[in-house]
């Protein structure tokens, strides 16, 4: 993808960590956003440096953080239904950014072979202590070998997505699907909180995707995007998040109203604020 003559589509500042200013650029072939400038691969861990990062954590110090994991736990059934209806007969599951394991251990219980695969050393361990299977990285996983590859909110984190999608079409097993769930700029909540809105979450996110895409980096790899389905209470989620960088609180009526309203609008212009891409090898 070529960003050297790209245009600005909106400066973004890091309302988490740093709070530093960052330009999301934007190419019209792949509609696909850069956040710039992008973190060297020595100064990125860094930025994920909060206890406020869920995702790494089992905390429920809050509210906020015990309703996260009250709607993660219905979430984990639901992804783990969703790839046991692509491979009834059940087989391997590689997930990548497996954070503190639930994922995997939920689909092991429902008769799933599981692997994982995780940078962050201290959600690693507390995967680990549930019983997760860790490989070390993509290149040590035999071809062919992977019947399901998950990514849950993790291939924006990619720093180089034709090395990563090199990898996913390697390792997946020929009639095998790669599951992808990413956050989408072009949904009701990204264009009513503009700069504000906290699935932007720079620089940690250093890609941010359409439909289109997704659809055209599937193709580039000889791979078919087969469905997109919406991630429903992403827009609540994203919503709480994006009043608290907005007003500098956490307004949980205006946050509600504002992810009610992206998934009422999602339904006619089918854009939500995340989506799940089910990708089959062809």
């Amino acid at each position: 993808m070529n960003f050297t003559n790209s245009t600005t589509y909106i400066k973004v500042s890091d309302h988490s960590v740093s709070k530093e200013p960052f330009d999301l650029l934007f190419n019209e072939e792949y509609e696909i956003l850069k956040t710039t400038p992008q973190p060297s691969l020595e100064k990125l861990p860094s930025y994920y440096e909060s206890e406020d990062y869920i995702s790494h954590t089992d905390s429920k110090r809050t509210l906020f953080e015990k309703a996260y994991h009250f709607v993660k736990a219905n979430a984990l059934k639901n992804k783990v239904n969703l790839i046991s209806k692509l491979i009834p007969q059940k087989g391997t599951v590689l997930d990548i950014g497996s954070g503190t394991g639930d994922f995997l251990m939920t689909a092991k219980n429902k008769g799933w072979e599981i692997k994982g695969i995780e940078p962050n050393s201290k959600a690693k361990q507390i995967a680990i202590s549930k019983g997760v299977v860790f490989e070390e990285a993509l290149e040590n996983i035999a071809d062919n070998s992977i019947d399901v590859i998950t990514m849950w909110h993790v291939l924006e984190h990619v720093p180089n997505l034709d090395e990563q999608f090199t990898q996913l079409k390697r390792i997946i097993n020929p009639n095998g699907y790669i599951v992808i769930a990413v956050p989408n700029y072009k949904s009701f909540d990204a264009k009513y909180y503009k700069s504000f809105w906290a699935a932007y979450d720079v620089p940690r996110h250093l890609w941010h995707f359409s439909k289109t895409s997704i659809q055209k980096l599937s193709l580039d790899f000889d791979l078919q995007l087969e469905k997109v389905k919406p991630m429903w209470f992403d827009s609540f989620y994203v919503s709480l998040l994006s009043e608290k960088y907005k007003t500098g609180k956490m307004n949980f009526v205006k946050g509600f109203l504002i992810g009610f309203a992206s998934n009422v609008v999602g339904l006619f212009k089918k854009e939500f604020s995340s989506h799940i891409y089910i990708i089959k090898n062809k």
